[in-house]
């Protein structure tokens, strides 16, 4: 397993550290270009940043939608290292959101900012606010804040009593929104609660929050709660009320606050509270990393399926994506090398189980759609990267492509494996590498539902000019995948095409095209096992166990031929 770099902040002699620091960005804006004609902008922001020594931008991360505004305080923070010693420059672009596409010209452009960290940590309160340009008005406001250690999380539970009431013709439609004080008495925006439709006495679900965020670890900086009525038209919510209050306060675990609506109290002397917001629960717990489970002994299986379907082309000339071209990887390859890169540090044995699907199989022609590529069932392992690119290029010269596309009988094969370590000692990572739109949709979901409970994590990675809206759907990044009446537990699946990885920015430049797809599809895969983890109960061990049985000794990993 590659060693993990040391905190700056962690003083180990004999050790060297980088002299780095993690700093949390925010962003809001005000008077944003109205793009939507019977309402207001529906805006998101996306953050772009450049490499070392690069001056070309790539895109970072992108904030959530906000409905219905032109003055939005986005929840979704960046998450960035700071390195005195760099120029780290960054590109904000702000759009109205027209559309569920990810690509970005499916929605209208509103403008943007370039500057660097450097810049917005030295601005006075960290905070730089610019007008944005290239578009038509607005401003945007960049804030930036040192993370601190604090892994501590909170399970807060709030319910209303007796709210103002603020609808003509109902009741009010509240929700909570919680924000913290920042070194020059301001606040920033953490968390917005659901609304509750039509009640003056709301019961808001559970909500588990970093205490790094209510408070960057400190217990006792103040953190304001204020209760808003929800307005259709998203820029004219009624402030109910609100109220000041700190960590130490709400780890009490249960505590009543009086709302105070400002206004209000100014105009009547006999004014007491527009209601009251009671804390019925507080759980604090440590919140459990990535590498926690990784040091505790945690082991990372990597799995490889490959799409054999004859969709792809035939293999012999050199316009199918099969094609082994001496002088240049293929899109197969290439997304085999820069997953498999990365996830074999944490794979300690490097022996990788590589499956097909889509073929005609020797010795009959027999169609398959779950098969070791290396035709040996009782070993289907491969040795290392460079292994599973062998035992490809070798198959294809052995198979029929096929069809069609099914994905259920790969994903069932490592649910399999999966289900036999329910105490998280193994997390298993399948990588589908695929041409085309899947055959068995249906089929794909229930088992992508079924897998949701097991330590798993599936990436697809859609290579070639296939139009692959279809695969979003399994991507259940903003709702958990339903069908069937049934739903996931969790989301366990990130789709990328891997033509969004060959042109513009990694265009030329294929060790940065490969980087960047590595670190988009791979995003996710930390958070999903330790959402595991937590579902489970599970804790990283204080000590990791001596020895490691390697998958490929104790279990079959491939289908009977």
């Amino acid at each position: 397993m590659a060693e993990a770099s040391l905190p700056a902040g962690v003083f180990q002699p004999g050790t060297a550290a980088v002299p780095a620091t993690r700093v949390e960005i925010t962003i809001s804006c005000r008077d944003l270009a109205d793009k939507d004609l019977l309402s207001k902008s529906d805006p998101m922001c996306v953050l772009y940043t450049t490499q070392l020594g690069s001056t070309q931008f790539a895109e970072y991360e992108r904030t959530e939608q906000i409905q219905n505004t032109l003055n939005p305080d986005f929840v979704h923070k960046f998450m960035l290292t700071y390195y005195f010693e760099e120029r780290q420059r960054l590109k904000f672009e702000i759009y109205d959101v027209d559309s569920p596409k990810s690509k970005l010209d499916s929605h209208d452009f509103l403008g943007s900012l370039e500057t660097t960290l450097g810049e917005v940590l030295g601005s006075m309160n960290n905070k730089l606010e610019r007008p944005l340009t290239n578009g038509k008005g607005g401003q945007i406001i960049v804030s930036a804040e040192e993370v601190g250690d604090c892994k501590d999380q909170a399970t807060l539970t709030f319910k209303g009593i007796k709210l103002d009431k603020k609808d003509f013709l109902g009741k009010s439609d509240p929700f909570l929104v919680f924000y913290r004080c920042n070194e020059d008495n301001s606040y920033t925006i953490v968390h917005r609660t659901e609304v509750k439709k039509n009640t003056l006495n709301p019961t808001w679900r559970p909500m588990m929050l970093l205490v790094r965020a209510l408070c960057n670890g400190d217990y006792d900086r103040s953190i304001k709660i204020e209760c808003y009525d929800w307005d259709s038209d998203g820029s004219s919510h009624d402030l109910i009320g609100e109220f000041i209050t700190n960590m130490r306060e709400l780890a009490e675990g249960h505590k009543t606050f009086e709302l105070i609506n400002p206004k209000k109290k100014a105009k009547k002397k006999s004014y007491k509270n527009s209601g009251v917001i009671e804390l019925t629960n507080c759980l604090i717990e440590k919140q459990h990393s990535f590498l926690d489970y990784i040091k505790g002994g945690a082991q990372i299986n990597f799995t490889v399926a490959i799409d054999f379907t004859g969709s792809n082309g035939n293999p012999n000339h050199s316009n199918s994506l099969h094609y082994i071209n001496p002088y240049q990887p293929n899109h197969y390859e290439q997304a085999i090398s820069s997953v498999g890169e990365v996830i074999q540090d944490y794979d300690s044995d490097k022996l990788f189980p590589v499956l097909g699907f889509g073929a005609k199989i020797p010795p009959n022609g027999a169609v398959s759609h779950e098969f070791p590529v290396n035709f040996n069932p009782v070993n289907p392992f491969c040795v290392g990267i460079q292994g599973i690119m062998q035992a490809y290029k070798t198959c294809i010269q052995q198979v029929q492509l096929y069809g069609p596309t099914n994905f259920s009988p790969i994903i069932n094969h490592v649910a399999r494996f999966a289900q036999a370590y329910p105490d998280g000692s193994n997390y298993f990572i399948l990588l589908i590498i695929t041409d085309g739109v899947i055959s068995d949709m249906d089929m794909t979901k229930q088992s992508i539902i079924a897998a949701s409970v097991l330590p798993l994590s599936i990436i697809i990675v859609g290579v070639g000019p296939a139009d692959f809206d279809a695969m979003e759907e399994l991507d259940s990044d903003k709702h958990l995948l339903t069908h069937r009446g049934r739903t996931a537990e969790r989301d366990i699946v990130q789709f990328v095409p891997f033509r969004e990885y060959i042109g513009g920015i990694a265009s030329g430049n294929s060790q940065l095209s490969q980087a960047r797809l590595a670190k988009d599809v791979l995003a996710e895969v930390p958070e999903q096992l330790i959402s595991f983890m937590k579902k489970r109960g599970l804790k990283p061990n204080a000590e990791p166990p001596a020895t490691h049985q390697s998958l490929a000794q104790a279990l079959p990993s491939a289908p009977p031929m």
